[in-house]
């Protein structure tokens, strides 16, 4: 007995000192903390969804997640390099404007001169370990030393696949400022970003940036966390408002009647950009099928829909070029533009064309 509880002593310390790590951020506390506990959606000291949000249904649990980890097709990750095209992003043309896609839910919008970055993840992994997590074979072309100087970078959330610590590091001093939810603050502050660079949304809250550019956070159903605990800070979409184009940026959410009442309120946008992949039907509220994206996206008043969130991690044990494939199929004949640009494309968002298959041939 005197071994044993020795041996967990031991295991219980070193997950302890594991757990102190920088790569895990930390929780809100002082100003930031005072500011969460008067929001209308924190309650038993976590943030909550509009409706209720399960992890799972009913009929799921842990064991029906990890049998499925032990089952899952063997194509959940290509064989192939992921193709790419090398644009110069110190060079985008300012007389147009511009997205580049890095797969995952990375991308660079390039609008009147100004250099938005969304989610950047560029370590090569998102989990907070190097064995797991890791990006498909050319998913990591990019790096953060190919970026000019960013005037904003927005980050939806806190999870390892949207908020990356070494990615960060090497992007705080580049970059003029960060937007982010409510609580995420205390991650980047704890990494050295200063606080004066930091701004803060809640849902529907909204800042004018300049006499051309808005952005407002909105709802979503998710969920947040890199510890053990969930929700302790907030998760939400945005809507960025910038020299007459109206952008959704929908970061992570399970489909719900949000969608609706953000197309209502602030819709219809130019362009939707979409989580599509990482789902499963063992947690069917925090993430869309590919199928409810495509509601999701006629809910929001657009006839265009970037889907992202899929083509770099196995986060789910669906096929890689499943998502993107059953979007197609759901997106026939509902007049609905879907661009599929390969990583490092740039899109020209005042006409975005870029439809080549280019997942078809990779095994």
């Amino acid at each position: 007995m005197l071994v044993f509880l020795c041996l967990l002593l031991a295991l219980s310390l070193a997950v302890y000192l594991f757990m102190q790590q920088s790569i895990f951020g930390t929780n809100p506390a002082n100003a930031r903390l005072e500011r969460i506990q008067k929001s209308p959606t924190y309650k038993d000291d976590a943030f909550q969804n509009l409706v209720e949000t399960p992890m799972s249904p009913p009929d799921g649990g842990y064991w029906k997640i990890l049998k499925g980890f032990f089952t899952k097709p063997v194509n959940t990750v290509p064989t192939d390099v992921i193709p790419s095209v090398r644009t110069d992003l110190k060079q985008l043309l300012a007389d147009s404007p511009s997205l580049v896609w890095f797969g995952h839910s990375s991308y660079l919008l390039h609008i009147q001169s100004k250099n938005i970055l969304v989610d950047p993840v560029f370590s090569g992994r998102a989990s907070p370990v190097s064995f797991m997590g890791r990006s498909f074979k050319g998913g990591d072309v990019y790096q953060p030393e190919d970026f000019p100087d960013l005037d904003m970078v927005i980050l939806t959330h806190d999870h390892y696949d949207h908020l990356d610590y070494e990615t960060i590091l090497k992007l705080k001093e580049k970059t003029k400022h960060f937007y982010t939810s409510v609580g995420v603050g205390a991650h980047l502050e704890h990494w050295g970003v200063p606080a004066d660079k930091i701004t803060e949304l809640y849902w529907w809250e909204s800042m004018q940036i300049d006499s051309t550019t808005s952005l407002t956070a909105a709802p979503a159903r998710h969920f947040s966390g890199r510890k053990f605990s969930r929700g302790k800070s907030l998760w939400a979409s945005y809507i960025l408002k910038i020299n007459g184009l109206n952008l959704f940026i929908g970061g992570d959410s399970g489909y719900e009647q949000h969608f609706k009442e953000i197309g209502e309120k602030l819709g219809p946008f130019d362009l939707a950009i979409l989580e599509c992949g990482q789902y499963n039907p063992l947690w069917p509220y925090i993430h869309m099928m590919p199928e409810q994206v495509v509601e999701a996206c006629k809910d929001l008043k657009s006839n265009n829909l970037l889907p992202v969130h899929w083509a770099k991690f196995e986060l789910a044990f669906h096929p890689w070029t499943e998502p993107i494939e059953r979007l197609l199929k759901a997106s026939e004949g509902q007049n609905l533009n879907v661009i599929t640009p390969m990583i490092g494309e740039r899109v020209n968002l005042a006409a975005p064309d870029n439809h080549n298959m280019w997942w078809k041939d990779l095994k």
